[in-house]
């Protein structure tokens, strides 16, 4: 089936979902959705809180999509009137909530101090009809989800630890089963927090985006919605002001910071012809803007949709720490039926229970991984997945494309020659007049060379190009040849002499029939490289290769500058054929190209990497990174991001499994009571949180440091 075919059959649909807090949450939303007859596809993302799905709607409505989420136990966030109608079922829920919660502070102050012998028996006192009352309004919301997930053959943490509440209330220990649904709604609560601290990042760039834009309406600057905005409007934009879309300036001039595109500080000037983009910060001047780009197809729309559904990437340790959350209940509830059979211990049995935390099993991975991953994208490193984040460590072949990459992908003059008696300025303004009016990049660059060094060029009249070969003109009752040496013929005598190994390319100057110089031409390396791939060396990365359809000359000066291997003249599926070599021979491979002619081998690498991605649709889709700046520093810094994000991930999977198994224990052995595992259970999400939080700082100012910036 065409994607066209596609499109007419299947409906993309984004519903937004309230109160998943967890791995767990999305995967029994995801199981909902895909149950339903008409469903193709269902993502549900747990950074955004939402659920994208492909159905056709012939068969399954957005009605019956929204009704499955919410019989899954959690709630849809709907238009103005449902959102009103949530808003007072909230404000009731947080007054009862609130209501319970101090009353059950209360009785876990009584207990533990009936228990620590501070005062007489108090909760004996109170009615059992009272304990009820407090246990079914306060727990109602987790046992509404438990009776859910029953019906639907489902195992959540919240089923055992409603099974430790019955099991303590079957001996009498009301006081105990109030307390224990009083961390049960504590732990639902640090979840939540957990999950929104990793949400912070992506907020941010949501943020970036104006809600409002000045449109430029029959002469009059308007204020008007963004929704209201049009590709080919006119759009004004003054100091202080963050560009709403991506577009040409068409008038004024201005310094905008473009950090939160690119990740880079420094600001850049902007004049007419100039293309910006959206997020983009006026710090001084104001420029009219013609819109070419609104919304989600602008550039830092597609950054925030990368962001959003990178989750959906999930590398190999986060799929098992899913499954491993799947299978680790029955296994506790078969721990709780041991402990029962050899002490007979009801309370014993139901802190087994209660103190029970897969949610933090689940969190371990995911929050690290949305953490990382917004971080990064604030920096301009656009991650596509936790699958690349975890792959990037194992990576021991880097490739790189040259043109564009390596190099600043347009030539420069690199020398000026002159002979016979002419000086340097004086063939440098004969070359730029016959070159003026030529759209050649060997042209440009001798009129880039021109302007920088402020030379004087005459009006060159009779021009004539010979494609292949070069340029002729008529300058000051001169006939003057720029070109190569087939097309110069004084040149003849020189060129064996004049060395092109190089890879640079020669453009002679010739004056009514005279040779009176030559021009070195060649694409200049970037210079932050060589810093930037020993410091991947560093890192252990010693096997770097050049692969290039440019000249054997040209890859081999570079990649003996460089130190590294090199293979030129390749097509695009000679490119992809290095890379399905190195995979079949049993290596990870990274590669980094410009994105657009590299991308059969950049999607194939085991992770793809697009340099200067900033405004390139192309780029960005063909990659599985793509970094918004062509700055070769970024490179080291994404390995040392997958470095520190997978080093949290192991800690986080460490201390949870301990923390599970230290408390079962004690629990079993009857050492930790119902009350103290209720409260534990709950405390591995803060350290999940406190541990993934190191991931949320901003290392860019450590990185300008390094770039030489600051």
């Amino acid at each position: 089936m065409t994607q066209g075919e596609y499109a007419k059959i299947f409906e993309r649909t984004e519903i937004q979902v309230v109160g998943m807090d967890c791995a767990d949450c999305t995967r029994h939303v995801t199981k909902a959705l895909r149950d339903l007859n008409g469903v193709d596809a269902a993502q549900v993302f747990l950074s955004t809180e939402k659920a994208i799905v492909d159905h056709d709607p012939s068969m399954v409505s957005v009605a019956e999509l929204e009704r499955a989420i919410e019989a899954s136990g959690y709630e849809v966030r709907r238009g103005d009137g449902h959102d009103r109608e949530t808003c007072g079922r909230d404000a009731f829920m947080l007054l009862t909530s609130g209501l319970f919660g101090l009353i059950a502070v209360v009785l876990l102050v009584v207990v533990l101090g009936e228990r620590l012998g501070w005062f007489a028996s108090l909760s004996g006192s109170i009615p059992v009809l009272v304990y009820a009352a407090v246990i079914l309004i306060g727990g109602w919301p987790v046992f509404r989800g438990v009776l859910r997930a029953t019906m639907k053959r489902e195992i959540t943490s919240h089923t055992l630890m409603t099974i430790g509440m019955l099991a303590a209330l079957a001996v009498g220990e009301w006081a105990t089963g109030v307390v224990i649904v009083f961390f049960m709604r504590v732990g639902d609560a640090v979840e939540q927090w957990t999950a929104q601290g990793a949400r912070g990042a992506l907020r941010d760039l949501h943020d970036l985006t104006p809600q409002t834009a000045w449109l430029i309406r029959e002469g009059q600057d308007v204020e008007v919605p963004i929704e209201e905005v049009g590709v080919g409007d006119l759009l004004v934009v003054r100091p202080g002001e963050r560009i709403p879309v991506d577009g040409e300036v068409i008038t004024g001039q201005a310094t905008i910071d473009q950090s939160a595109i690119t990740g880079e500080s420094m600001p850049v000037e902007v004049i007419p012809g100039m293309h910006v983009f959206a997020a983009s910060l006026v710090r001084v001047g104001s420029v009219r803007i013609r819109v070419e780009k609104i919304g989600s197809e602008t550039t830092i729309g597609k950054v925030i949709q990368m962001v959003e559904q990178a989750e959906a990437n999930q590398g190999q340790v986060q799929r098992f720490a899913d499954r491993f959350s799947t299978y680790y209940l029955p296994v506790v509830l078969g721990a709780a039926g041991l402990t029962y059979i050899f002490s007979r211990d009801p309370l014993a049995t139901a802190a087994v229970l209660v103190v029970v935390c897969s949610c933090a099993i689940a969190l371990a991975t995911p929050i690290a991984m949305l953490a990382s991953i917004g971080t990064a994208a604030k920096r301009g490193l656009l991650i596509k997945g936790g699958r690349y984040v975890e792959t990037l460590p194992e990576i021991d072949v880097f490739l790189i494309d040259k043109t564009g990459t390596l190099t600043l992908g347009k030539p420069e003059i690199t020398e000026v020659i002159p002979l016979n008696g002419i000086s340097r300025g004086e063939l440098l303004a004969l070359a730029a007049a016959v070159e003026r009016y030529s759209e050649h990049p060997l042209a440009q660059a001798v009129t880039r060379a021109a302007i920088g060094e402020d030379v004087q060029v005459e009006e060159p009249t009779d021009f004539k190009v010979e494609p292949g070969k070069g340029a002729q003109a008529t300058v000051a009752d001169h006939t003057i040849r720029v070109g190569n040496r087939r097309f110069i013929e004084s040149a003849r005598l020189i060129a064996e002499h004049v060395g092109t190994a190089d890879g640079s390319t020669i453009l002679y100057v010739e004056e009514d029939g005279v040779l009176v110089g030559y021009l070195r031409v060649a694409d200049t390396l970037r210079p932050d490289v060589p810093s930037a791939l020993a410091e991947l060396r560093s890192r252990g990365l010693t096997l770097i290769e050049l692969i290039t359809g440019d000249s054997r000359s040209a890859a081999e000066a570079i990649a003996t500058e460089l130190g590294v291997r090199y293979q030129a003249e390749l097509l695009p599926e000679d490119k992809l054929a290095i890379v399905l070599g190195y995979q079949d021979a049993g290596h990870r491979v990274a590669m980094v190209g410009d994105g657009i002619n590299d991308a059969p081998a950049l999607a194939q690498a085991d992770v793809g990497i697009a340099m200067g991605a900033a405004g390139t649709d192309i780029a960005i889709e063909a990659a599985h990174v793509a970094i918004m700046q062509d700055d070769w520093k970024l490179i080291p810094e994404l390995f040392e991001i997958s470095d520190r994000t997978m080093g949290v991930v192991r800690m986080n999977l460490i201390f949870t499994g301990l923390y599970n198994i230290t408390g079962i224990l004690l629990a079993a052995f009857g050492i930790l009571p119902p009350i103290l595992a209720a409260a534990a259970q709950s405390l591995p999400d803060i350290g999940i949180l406190a541990n993934s939080s190191r991931l949320l700082r901003d290392t860019s100012g450590d990185s300008r440091t390094r770039r030489g910036d600051g």
